[in-house]
């Protein structure tokens, strides 16, 4: 018998995944064909959000957005002085984006890899132009996301952005205004807005508009698959109604977390 063979507990193996079950929704776009009405939720609905400022006490900003199957808790920790680096009259903004194992269908390693690195470069850019970064010579902000659970990669994206903006005004960070984002996807003849990692996958093109709803300026637009351009457009238009929505919520959010303080 080998020496060191723990017989307190059941040694399994190096590597194992759990099962990977299909759920209703899926079954229900895999019979979805060009010309059906979208299954669960009219074209234009977005799913219902949850956000919550200042939940990380450690931090100096910190937010926890919810809409439904996508998860997100972000910390901000910052200004602070840039260390073993040049003199620059701007600050910076440094993202960093990470999956938890559990987050996925099939469990992630616990390592960044390069889908983690295009959600931080999607976020940083759709936030980037609203921090007053010209206030901040020779200072780092730092914005932490950690993916709780993920329900596509567009929602991480657009959930994040609106998660890292909070965070930010969270933590008294100067800004010109608060980023708001919101992604559609071109399913047949439709637009579909906010859709879920099943939808996309059925999808002929998907797009995430971030931009600043008080000031009327588009921040970032991400578009992927294949889209003609005034089916870009009026997915523009769509995206952009609904992020004023959007809007009210993240501004109601941080008076009501104010208030409360």
């Amino acid at each position: 018998m080998a020496s060191n063979f723990d017989r307190r507990r059941i040694n399994g193996p190096e590597e194992s995944f759990v099962p990977v079950y299909d759920d209703d929704e899926g079954t229900q776009l895999d019979r979805w064909t060009a010309g059906e009405p979208r299954p669960g939720r009219s074209s234009g609905d977005i799913r219902p959000i949850f956000l919550q400022p200042g939940l990380i006490n450690q931090a100096n900003g910190s937010a926890y957005i919810e809409t439904e199957r996508t998860k997100i808790a972000c910390a901000v920790y910052g200004p602070r002085q840039s260390k073993n680096t040049s003199y620059s009259e701007k600050g910076r903004l440094n993202v960093e984006v990470k999956f938890a194992p559990f987050s996925c269908k099939r469990r992630r390693a616990p390592m960044r890899d390069a889908e983690d690195r295009s959600v931080a470069v999607a976020i940083h850019q759709a936030i980037v132009s609203s921090v007053r970064l010209e206030l901040l010579p020779k200072s780092t902000i730092d914005v932490f996301l950690t993916i709780i659970e993920n329900d596509g990669i567009e929602g991480c994206i657009a959930a994040g952005s609106i998660a890292a903006s909070t965070a930010l005004a969270d933590a008294g960070i100067d800004m010109i205004g608060l980023v708001v984002s919101c992604s559609g996807a071109l399913a047949g003849k439709e637009l579909w807005l906010d859709p879920t990692r099943e939808e996309t996958e059925v999808s002929k093109g998907s797009l995430i508009l971030s931009c600043m709803p008080a000031l009327g300026t588009v921040t970032s637009v991400w578009q992927n698959g294949q889209m003609k351009t005034q089916e870009v457009l009026d997915c523009m238009d769509l995206c952009q109604e609904r992020c004023i929505d959007i809007h009210s919520v993240v501004a109601q959010a941080l008076l009501d977390n104010a208030k409360a303080q």
